[in-house]
């Protein structure tokens, strides 16, 4: 037999094993039945709510999605190179191919396949971590302005369903299906930071945002000026705060401890000092430091923002 032939029939097994080997990776990598748990993690922090596993599930997946991509498009790269490489005893043009349909059809539809799949699990889960209780068990106007950030304590301190019955002046920026979920009879605390504020435990800069542990949260978000970001990184979640427009979400802390937040858009000169802190604690250790803010004096709430116009107050009745 010839040196060409027997090249030939070398490469004839080796071709038709590698799409065998490509799909039982595709299937190994995709058919697992694994949770977010048995992966690394990516960079990402340690979720400490009930929310962020699905962030973390959706970044995991992603990943994996890009590897068996990349894995299949470096391996028909080495394929072509290492089968389609010149020969030592061949040396003419080998026939040249202008078009093929079928293969122009296939990397069409194929990212296309791909973007559409992403997009689905990325509306879903968007879906799902934007959707909001009727009746959170807590909620808290977090106002963003340069260069610290506030929190106004919605809440019933004195358990009278007849005090604060109002709506103040302070969070009448906020739209009616928001007022319409405070609590009954909220007289409510605030506390304020300033960029030199620390947190008296730890020293990390910031006000502190304390949070009662595996009792959901709502916060609504509002801006005195500019646009900020809040975004607490073992969250694993961010939200745009933005002036004259009100955004919102809600976590349902599982872990206690103290946690780094931060402001995420550039907003300004000094948006490296816009840091706060979040204090997760139990709920009966919640209650009280609402009491210890109110013994200080910080009754009633800050300014939530800037007063928003009438179409953009009404532009988001389904969010609820």
């Amino acid at each position: 037999m010839s040196p060409n032939g027997s090249d030939r029939s070398s490469r004839r097994p080796m071709r038709r094993k590698l799409p065998q080997v490509l799909t039982a990776a595709l299937i190994l990598a995709t058919a697992t039945g694994c949770t977010y748990k048995d992966f690394p993690r990516l960079g990402m922090p340690t979720p400490v709510t009930e929310e962020a596993p699905r962030i973390l599930s959706l970044w995991q997946g992603s990943w994996a999605a890009a590897l068996v991509t990349g894995a299949l498009v470096w391996g028909l790269i080495l394929w072509s190179i290492i089968f389609h490489r010149r020969s030592r005893t061949k040396i003419e043009v080998p026939p040249q191919t202008r078009y093929n349909m079928p293969i122009e059809a296939l990397y069409t539809v194929v990212p296309l396949i791909i973007v559409s799949v992403l997009f689905y699990f990325t509306a879903r889960d968007e879906s799902k971590l934007l959707a909001l209780s009727e009746k959170p068990a807590h909620t808290v106007n977090v106002v963003g302005y340069q260069w610290s950030w506030g929190f106004n304590y919605i809440e019933n301190l004195d358990g009278d369903a007849k005090t604060g019955a109002k709506v103040p002046a302070e969070l009448e920026t906020i739209p009616d299906k928001f007022q319409k979920q405070f609590p009954a009879g909220a007289e409510g605390v605030y506390d304020a930071g300033i960029p030199g504020t620390r947190n008296p435990q730890t020293g990390n800069p910031g006000p502190t945002l304390w949070l009662p542990l595996g009792e959901k949260v709502r916060f609504v978000l509002t801006s005195r000026d500019v646009i900020h970001s809040f975004w607490v990184v073992p969250f694993l979640m961010k939200q745009d705060v933005i002036p004259g427009h009100t955004n919102s979400f809600e976590v349902t802390p599982t872990q206690e401890g103290t946690f780094l937040g931060k402001c995420a858009e550039l907003c300004g000169v000094d948006h490296s000092r816009m840091l706060f802190n979040v204090k997760v604690v139990s709920p009966e250790r919640y209650q009280q430091h609402l009491r210890e803010l109110r013994d200080q004096g910080k009754t009633g709430y800050i300014p939530s923002g800037i007063e928003q116009t009438d179409p953009a107050r009404n532009a988001e009745t389904n969010q609820l």
